[in-house]
């Protein structure tokens, strides 16, 4: 069955730096384009970043570009999210999450638009 296993998340001074991972199997994920979508304590889900299946295109909130960097490496099955200059909003449970249908961008949190995510992990910027 499919599965997504995020990790990395942590507690982080503003202006630090975090690594995510997501773990993926159960599906030819080199067929798949990835997202990054995250949850702030009380908010939406808020779409962060997506790579297409081959990784040689991202894409970014407007938040986070110039900040975050997402990229994968098929060979291991794993989506990456390098977080730099962080700041405190931008704390929130990241999730990676899979699009219901193959080599298609998703740019978007809408719940349809995935059929898999992960279980999230917990990225907490503070002093």
């Amino acid at each position: 069955q499919v599965q997504l296993v995020e990790s990395g998340g942590g507690l982080v001074q503003p202006g630090g730096s975090l690594r995510l991972s997501c773990a993926a199997s159960g599906f030819t994920f080199s067929q798949y384009a990835m997202s990054w979508v995250r949850q702030a304590p009380g908010k939406g889900l808020e779409w962060v970043s997506a790579v297409s299946s081959g990784g040689l295109t991202t894409n970014y909130a407007d938040s986070v570009k110039g900040r975050f960097t997402i990229s994968r490496d098929n060979a291991k099955n794993t989506l990456y999210l390098q977080m730099n200059s962080l700041k405190p909003e931008d704390t929130a449970v990241y999730y990676c999450a899979k699009p219901n249908l193959p080599f298609r961008v998703v740019r978007t949190a809408t719940r349809s638009e995935y059929d898999y995510w992960g279980q999230g992990t917990q990225v907490t910027v503070s002093s």
